[in-house]
């Protein structure tokens, strides 16, 4: 049986982004610019590369500039229309052509695994990925981060998939960790996920980045998840539920990323991304 193709691709995108107060204030974070784009639109993009066309967005409060950034605006494009600056908005209404935007809201800041549940109505009972633009990753003209993930879960499409990469140890903490057996080249079959354990108490260095590509049943799984590390539904405990089964995979992906929840990460990634304009 084919395995069911991943049309979907969530983002949860509903945080209040405090570590960057007071740009955050009233600007969503998800809408910071590295360069001339937004986090956001880096990580649709990358879904459209990997051949997804359907974006779901979990919002919340103040983040109406997100709808209004993946539509059309007829005032400014009559504006610049015959000017040089035309062709800067080639990029963003091209995806506003080719793509489907769906929002819900996520009411209550209650986790990752929360706010994923909360974009189940959008998803429905198939396959998809999940992208946190915080996460901006890049791969040199490469197979996105994304892409290298679609193949892996065409080739395991009983599995959920999480991107991994290496990381110092006295950082564990800021991450959800993974434990597992090597099964082939920098793919990994989970036995043990831990969200933010102390060094001390980390199995490894392997930890979760903002990419995965989960199975439907994940939904029922978190509803049954109790909060966790920081009073919050993580989507690692939800996962370790799966784990157990013998149903989750843990990629280290072939690229680069920056951590742009961070004011150090953003400001790598800037001097990257305009290294390479």
């Amino acid at each position: 049986m084919q395995p069911k193709k991943i049309r979907k691709c969530l983002f949860p995108a509903a945080g209040y982004g405090t570590r960057f107060l007071p740009a955050t204030k009233a600007i969503p974070k998800e809408m910071l610019p590295i360069l001339t784009k937004p986090l956001l639109q880096y990580g649709v993009e990358e879904a459209i590369k990997a051949n997804i066309d359907t974006m779901a967005i979990v919002t919340g409060r103040g983040k109406r500039a997100i709808e209004d950034h993946f539509d059309r605006s007829y005032e400014l494009e009559d504006q610049i229309n015959g000017t040089s600056k035309e062709s800067l908005m080639s990029g963003i209404r091209n995806i506003v052509q080719d793509c489907t935007f769906s929002y819900t809201r996520q009411v209550q800041m209650k986790g990752l695994g929360h706010a994923i549940l909360t974009g189940q109505t959008l998803i429905g009972d198939e396959p998809f990925a999940v992208i946190l633009a915080d996460d901006l990753c890049d791969n040199n003209n490469k197979d996105t981060v994304l892409t290298q993930m679609v193949k892996i879960y065409e080739q395991h499409p009983d599995c959920c998939i999480v991107a991994i990469e290496e990381v110092p140890k006295n950082e564990t903490n800021k991450y959800g960790v993974i434990d597992g057996k090597l099964i082939e080249d920098n793919l990994y079959h989970v036995n043990n996920m831990i969200e933010k354990p102390d060094p001390k108490d980390a199995p490894t260095n392997l930890a979760i980045i903002g990419r995965y590509i989960l199975i439907p049943e994940i939904f029922d799984i978190i509803k049954d998840t109790k909060p966790g590390k920081g009073s919050e539904i993580q989507i690692t405990d939800a996962l370790l539920t799966l784990a157990k089964q013998g149903k989750v995979l843990a990629y280290k992906f072939d690229g680069i990323r920056f951590d742009c929840g961070s004011v150090d990460g953003f400001v790598k990634a800037t001097n990257y991304f305009y290294a390479k304009s």
